[in-house]
């Protein structure tokens, strides 16, 4: 029968590896956002996600993968705790790497006016065009600042006036989006500590049974 401490393991292992499918998810739904044709719908969301540590989540997600397998052997040795001492390391790093990612996106939001006005200016007429089409403005700070791209939008110098700049909304835009992936990584750090508290129970577990095994052999040699 498997005690409860395994079967606590074993739970928080398999959210362990829950949160690195979500890693994947990401990195994977974002790089296929990004490859798609520019529209009003994906604009915003893609310039965002050009900007945010794609890579590194996808090369996280990679390390989550192979520490779950490095948990199998201690199923298959009961009383081995090697390779759980290697599994809670690589835990370990596995955490920091997702706490980094998600405090690269929230150092982000603490500057998002600043890192929009240059992405701004780095994009394309016509992606500012679709900005100003998304978010019903014209021009970033205001209409001549820079000035805004004549569209069905923003039709002419007075209309663009009236409509002020795209910094405010694309801000706010920016900022929920990023909000919600740092969220979700701190998240994910937090199902990694309880995946390590528990594989912490189960080696001081397995360090009292043999504790316990060696002091039965010695009583058995005794008598």
């Amino acid at each position: 029968m498997v005690n409860k401490i395994i079967l606590t393991f074993i739970g928080t292992n398999f959210l362990f590896l829950v949160g690195g499918a979500l890693l994947t998810a990401f990195a994977v739904v974002s790089r296929n956002d990004m490859e798609q044709k520019t529209t009003v719908s994906n604009v915003a969301n893609n310039l965002l996600l050009s900007k945010s540590p794609v890579t590194a989540t996808l090369i996280n997600a990679i390390f989550v993968f192979a520490t779950f397998l490095t948990a199998l052997p201690a199923f298959i040795l009961p009383l081995n705790r090697l390779f759980l001492k290697l599994h809670g390391w690589l835990v370990v790093m596995c955490a920091t790497f997702t706490m980094i990612i998600g405090l690269i996106l929230w150092f982000d939001t603490l500057k998002t006016k600043a890192n929009l006005k240059t992405l701004w200016g780095e994009q394309p007429q016509i992606d500012q065009s679709l900005l100003q089409m998304k978010f019903n403005c014209c021009g970033y700070a205001n209409s001549t600042s820079p000035p805004f791209i004549q569209d069905s939008t923003c039709t002419a110098d007075l209309v663009a006036a009236t409509k002020g700049g795209c910094m405010t909304p694309f801000t706010n835009f920016s900022n929920r989006f990023l909000d919600l992936i740092f969220t979700a990584a701190f998240g994910i750090v937090g199902l990694d500590v309880i995946h390590l508290l528990s594989t912490v129970v189960v080696i001081k577990n397995r360090q009292e049974l043999e504790r316990y095994r060696h002091i039965d052999e010695k009583i058995n040699n005794g008598i």
